[in-house]
Order: structure tokens, then C-alpha cells, then sequence
């Protein structure tokens, strides 16, 4: 099986590295990643300027662009062959209820899915990120499974994964995106040159985290696995905009 690995937190992160170990010993891996942090990139694509691919000492190739620019040039130029899966991650952080709309890593993940090729987006959920190896051996897990039993269609899945140690984690639900408050407000500063300058806000908290909702699974210590889709038609308001015309 070869996998296609690539994050939104640079070649660099140490989550990349525990999770391309892990994965190495069940599946030929090639790493494309940013060459710096791109967390929030969502699924842009460079266009202005072009895109260089280097090689780390660790092997790694990075990209001056954003995890979509990694997974395009990877599965549509660089490599010979059409990987099997395209993984992303593992996140610092986690990417649940609306977070999807922003994160790079499930953007990443997402390109890979519009190409044809089944993916997952993995992240840890945590500000301190203690227990990647939980995270790693999770996806391992699930790509072991896909091995044994390979899905009728491509697949994009959205894990979040508890920071706790794997003995700790209470199993494995499959969840709805739950969806969180209005953002904070930015915040007002001034530079040393006495510009303002704004940086922008904290995520808000979880406003819809009920039974079901990632947010609800991973607060018990259950791993969070969300199916995502691209569709973004709101066909309940076809028939009042076609009145309305």
C-alpha cells in the first residue's frame, strides 16, 4: 500500500514525523508538506507565483505553498503512481465542528479526496500534545482495516483523537460535526514601528456539542470519526429561490 502523508503545521512538526514512522511499517510512505506552518490555509491554492519541492535531510519533501498545493503537485506531478490513501496530520490541535472550513490539515486531506483517492484527516486534541503515539497507532489501525476491507468509494473521513494514552481512549464512534460559538473578537495591538496591528481571535466554544457531535465523543475519551463530504448546495432552499426568481 503506498500512502501519500502531507500536514498543515510544516515537514517540520512532530506529529508528521511519529505519525510517518508509524505508518512505515505497514505501508510505503512519501511525505509532501509545507514548509512552514500553514494552519488555517483551508484549501487554497497558490497561483501567483510557482512552487518549488525540496528535500529535507529527513527525507521529507516540502513545499513553498499550502497543504492543497502539497497534495496537488504530489499526486498530479511529482509522483508515478496514484497513491492509495492520502493522510494528513497529525494535527496540533483539534479540527472539529467548524474548524473544518479553516484547517489546512483537512483541507489537505480534501484534496486528495477530490482527486480520487480515499483520505483522512487526523488531529490531536490538545493544547499541550502529549500523546501523538495515541493518534498514530489510531490511524495505523484504520489504515490496517482499510487493508483487510477497502471501501466501495473514496472516502473523507475527519478523526480527532483524544490526548490521552491509547489504553485510555473509550473506543471509536463515528459522529457529526458539531458546531461551535461565534468567534472572539480580534485583538488590538501596535507593533514596534506604532502601526495597529490586528491578530485574529480564539475559536469559540462548542455551541452545538450533543450526543453525536465530535465535540461530545472526544470530552468522553472516544475517538471522533466524522465523514465529510464537498457537496455544498442547500437544497432545502432550492424550491423557495426558484419562487423568489
Amino acid at each position: 500500500m503506498r500512502i501519500l502523508l502531507s500536514n498543515d503545521d510544516g515537514y517540520f512538526a512532530p506529529g508528521l514525523a511519529i505519525l510517518a514512522k508509524m505508518l512505515s511499517s505497514v505501508a510505503q510512505v512519501t511525505v509532501v508538506a509545507p514548509e512552514r506552518d500553514r494552519s488555517g490555509a483551508s484549501n487554497s491554492l497558490t497561483l501567483d507565483r510557482p512552487l518549488m519541492l525540496r528535500q529535507a535531510s529527513s527525507g521529507f519533501y516540502y513545499v513553498n505553498g499550502t497543504p492543497t498545493d502539497c497534495v496537488h503537485l504530489a499526486v498530479t506531478g511529482m509522483l508515478d503512481h496514484l497513491p492509495d490513501m492520502v493522510i494528513s496530520g497529525i494535527n496540533h490541535g483539534a479540527n472539529m465542528g467548524d474548524d473544518t472550513i479553516y484547517s489546512g490539515t483537512v483541507a489537505a486531506a480534501t484534496e486528495g479526496f477530490l482527486l480520487g483517492v480515499p483520505a483522512i484527516a487526523v488531529s490531536l486534541v490538545s493544547s499541550q500534545h502529549a500523546h501523538f503515539a495515541t493518534a498514530a497507532r489510531v490511524v495505523k489501525e484504520m489504515v490496517e482495516r482499510y487493508q483487510r476491507h477497502p471501501l466501495a468509494q473514496p472516502t473523507l473521513l475527519n478523526v480527532n483523537v483524544p490526548d490521552v494514552p491509547y489504553e485510555a481512549l473509550q473506543g471509536i464512534e463515528i459522529t457529526r460535526l458539531g458546531k461551535r460559538h461565534k468567534a472572539e473578537p480580534v485583538v488590538k495591538a501596535e507593533n514596534p514601528r506604532g502601526q495597529t496591528v490586528y491578530w485574529v481571535g480564539a475559536a469559540g466554544l462548542a455551541q452545538d456539542a450533543g450526543p453525536g457531535t465530535d465535540f461530545e465523543a472526544v470530552s468522553r475519551h472516544a475517538v471522533s470519526v466524522t465523514p465529510l463530504q464537498i457537496d455544498l448546495t442547500h437544497y432545502q432552499q432550492m424550491d423557495s429561490l426558484r419562487e423568489w426568481l
